[in-house]
């Protein structure tokens, strides 16, 4: 395998050099024999491979991938796995700036700088971090802070979660919690969703808070007694922002689809909507409620049909101009248990990738377990994930629960595939166990183009073994 040497600033050499070990699947396969990991610290299968773990570059998008991982860095591979660069990152949501928002500066990510205790933790029964954002930046390519918000947010924290975007105007749009009472609430106080849009001082310019909008999200009457009613404050559960982007729909005329209007789904609820920034009123969504796909359906996985039961979703966005299916929604719909009242979903079914036709409302294609010859629930994540579309018509997905990246072509062939080596370790507060986590909340696809130049990456090809026939080395008798 060829040697990469990683440009990186230098806080993080040392750990770009340990990243390295994890290059092959033979290197890993030695680390999963208990070099990294306690077996005991493990449900499910304890020894696995980590890193890439197959890899056709003549069938793959060959690019970089930026995703966090469990020892709080945003680490930037390539597809072979070596690792590129890196940037601290202390919670989990990394997430590059796309050059053309930057003034054509190179290699900008958004991270979280700091967390802190605070209002709202307290919240989420079972919640099993208990800190709060408190500042979120945006590094360049060398680590250092170019833009930040947390000190002029609303309480001086900016209780960001899961999302944030660059305007074109040099504003950036943070999704974040509000802690407050709400009219009508079962809860004394709901963790509500707002977004803020915060300017290049890092003062909040506009903002819109989820509650406001309550019968605009399509539920009936009798849903939305429930969601008001709710045993948990963090009801709706926000856990998605993008700006819709130029698309063909706002140029035929379709004022929905305008490219400044953003586009939210919540988790809780299982709807996506886009909100019109002029008036902040929801002008589009895919509704809390879908009709149940028939039997044959479900079979026959048949396309297009009207979208049926979509639940917990992540990620969902409008495929930008330029890739295949442009102007079509893609979401990850991992099928978990959400909603009001709640969706009936498989016992044993998978999650889905479905790409949707937004005006029509129907699916055109979708991914599932069957696609890859397993069965539906080969492929499943219950919370977090993400896809995203690639230029070669490809689908690049992170299945989060499991710490799986990997890219699929339209027909589901698996052309690469890399599980996050990086795992966040700590000890169970009731049994004082060793725990292992390597759960990727986003995994994203990084064009070569969106690094300096000069920056090296390799495209050698991995096989995988024959798993009925692959094993591990016995433990040789001799003193």
């Amino acid at each position: 395998m060829t040697q990469i040497r990683p440009s990186a600033s230098a806080h993080g050499r040392k750990k770009n050099r340990a990243s390295r070990k994890h290059q092959t699947w033979q290197q890993a396969t030695l680390i999963a024999l208990g070099t990294a990991l306690s077996v005991s610290a493990l449900s499910g299968p304890s020894v696995f491979p980590t890193g890439t773990t197959r890899y056709d570059p003549s069938k793959a998008y060959n690019s970089f991938v930026l995703f966090s991982g469990g020892d709080n860095i945003a680490h930037l591979i390539d597809l072979n796995g070596n690792a590129v660069h890196e940037w601290p990152d202390a919670a989990s949501h990394s997430t590059l700036i796309n050059p053309a928002l930057t003034g054509g500066k190179l290699g900008h990510v958004f991270v979280t700088q700091e967390t802190t205790e605070g209002k709202g933790t307290d919240l989420v029964p079972g919640q099993v971090s208990k800190k709060i954002t408190k500042t979120i930046a945006e590094l360049d390519w060398d680590g250092k802070t170019v833009w930040r918000f947390g000190d002029k947010a609303p309480g001086g924290a900016a209780q960001q979660h899961h999302d944030w975007a660059r305007l074109p105007n040099g504003n950036t749009v943070v999704l974040a919690n509000l802690v407050h009472p709400v009219k009508g609430f079962k809860q004394a106080q709901v963790l509500d969703d707002v977004i803020y849009e915060v300017n290049p001082a890092g003062e909040v310019v506009w903002k819109w808070i989820a509650s406001e909008h309550l019968n605009e999200f399509g539920f009936t009457p009798a849903e939305l007694k429930l969601v008001r009613n709710a045993e948990i404050a963090d009801y709706l559960h926000v856990n998605n922002l993008k700006v819709v982007g130029p698309n063909h729909w706002y140029t035929a005329g379709d004022q929905r689809f305008h490219p400044d209007n953003l586009l939210i789904d919540a988790r809780n609820a299982n709807f996506i909507i886009i909100i019109d920034r002029k008036t902040g009123k929801v002008v589009w969504n895919l509704r809390p409620h879908y009709p149940a796909a028939s039997i044959e359906e479900q079979q026959a996985r048949k396309v297009p049909r009207p979208v049926d039961q979509i639940s917990a979703q992540h990620d969902a966005h409008i495929i930008p101009e330029g890739l295949p299916g442009a102007g079509n929604l893609l979401v990850f719909d991992n099928q978990g248990i959400a909603g009001y009242p709640p969706a009936p979903v498989p016992r044993t079914g998978g999650s889905r990738v479905l790409e949707i036709d937004p005006v029509k409302k129907e699916i055109v294609w979708q991914y599932t377990g069957e696609n890859s010859g397993g069965p539906s629930w080969s492929f499943r994540s219950t919370h977090i994930s993400a896809a995203r579309r690639l230029p070669n018509g490809n689908t690049f997905i992170d299945e989060g629960q499991s710490g799986r990246l990997f890219q699929v072509t339209a027909d589901g062939d698996i052309v690469w595939e890399y599980i996050n080596p990086y795992f966040r370790t700590g000890k169970d507060a009731l049994t004082g166990r060793a725990t292992a986590n390597n759960s990727v909340y986003r995994g994203q696809p990084v064009p070569y183009d969106w690094v300096p130049a000069g920056t090296p990456h390799s495209e050698n090809p991995v096989s995988a073994p024959d798993l009925s026939k692959f094993r591990l080395p016995l433990a040789s008798n001799k003193p």
